[in-house]
């Protein structure tokens, strides 16, 4: 493993602390206790099975009418329109964060969607990449109701090693406690805490729309960066393009376990390796992407180790300095961001003391990624 890729695991160590703590003692320190992080050493689960997948967006209304019934801002004055005087004029005001990746939306509400809606939503988060969803009621709805919601997406992914609600292993949770000290730990030994990733590219079946919801922030800091692994592909040449084509890495869970059992916590799925294209195209928009990042990815096959190392290191590295096709997201009390992992990648930010941190994700699963 890599020395990034360890300090990756060591964030994300960080994210998950309090694995020895008690259900009960966090509960007492949280706004919404049902979302709790807990543990359970003998929750185990078989090995993932590939299963049949067909993404919403592929069922949606091509001009997004189920999700935007009054239609999107099109001329330059509308779209450079104040959020009220688009609340006015369509009901809702929808912001594109840059040109071609991210928006922001305040006024629709996602607990309310139909299932037409739905379908438009994976559609439109993954032309745009990243969406969020201000003022939102989901972390309102009893878990049950939300995990039916996230459901309609896909089969949930759980989490071999994260918190999760009592009772509900397929909702991952991000719990930072007051007083934790990981920020003075980890700075201790290191300077930046950016650590770009998708999340578990190992699974045979990788997430696709992603839901992330927050429970509690801290007064500022916390963010999420985006990065528009797609229009970094288009950026490649088409001498490089062509060179990748036919690539192949492969995709550890094995370090991750690895950490969790280190630090006494649970792995509740044996670890797995597995083989995806270094580039992928999306069932939906038919767009091209890279395919890796550092937390996950191990070796390109058939390289030798520094070959491969070379052009993995190039690719995290446009992927990192491509500053122009990022986005920050400073996040809201309740906030719902989606984003589709197959055509992002994201960094958490280690920038706060003292204050908590809560959130949670449910995580539909994908189709097999294909070039």
């Amino acid at each position: 493993m890599t020395s990034l890729a360890s300090r990756i695991q060591s964030i994300a160590a960080s994210t998950y602390a309090g694995t020895n703590a008690k259900q009960e003692e966090i509960k007492k320190t949280l706004r919404f206790p049902q979302y709790a992080p807990g543990w359970d050493p003998k929750e185990k689960f078989p090995p993932y099975e590939v299963i049949e997948f067909e993404d919403k967006g592929l069922k949606a209304d091509p001009e997004l009418k189920n999700l935007f019934p009054n239609g999107l801002p099109n001329s330059h004055a509308e779209q450079r329109a104040s959020t009220s005087e688009k609340i006015v004029k369509y009901g809702y005001s929808v912001s594109d964060l840059t040109p071609k990746f991210g928006s922001e939306v305040r006024g629709i509400q996602l607990s309310q969607l139909s299932d037409e809606a739905k379908n438009d939503l994976a559609r439109y988060v993954a032309e745009r990449g990243v969406v969020a969803f201000r003022n939102q009621d989901f972390r309102e709805l009893p878990i049950p109701q939300a995990l039916k919601w996230a459901e309609y997406f896909g089969r949930q992914h759980i989490h071999p090693t994260s918190g999760s609600p009592e009772g509900y292993p397929e909702v991952h949770l991000v719990h930072r406690a007051p007083g934790n000290t990981s920020y003075q730990d980890f700075y201790a030994q290191n300077i930046s805490s950016i650590a770009w990733h998708s999340d578990v590219t190992y699974e045979l079946q990788p997430p696709g729309t992603t839901i992330l919801g927050i429970l509690e922030l801290p007064p500022t800091g916390g963010d999420t960066l985006f990065a528009d692994t797609e229009e970094i592909y288009n950026r490649l040449s088409p001498a490089f393009k062509s060179r990748l084509n036919g690539l192949r890495a492969v995709h550890s869970a094995h370090e991750q376990a690895q950490q969790s059992a280190a630090r006494g916590g649970v792995v509740r799925r044996e670890p797995i390796t597995t083989s995806h294209p270094i580039t992928r195209t999306h069932p939906v928009t038919k767009r091209k992407s890279l395919f890796v990042n550092h937390q996950f990815t191990r070796y390109i096959e058939g390289f030798k180790s520094e070959e491969s190392e070379y052009l993995l290191n190039f690719l995290y590295d446009i992927i990192g300095k491509s500053v122009d096709t990022h986005v920050r997201v400073k996040w809201e009390d309740g906030d719902i961001i989606l984003w589709d992992n197959r055509r992002t990648a994201h960094s958490a930010l280690l920038d706060f003391e003292h204050h908590q941190r809560h959130a949670f994700r449910y995580t539909p699963q994908a189709e097999v990624p294909q070039e």
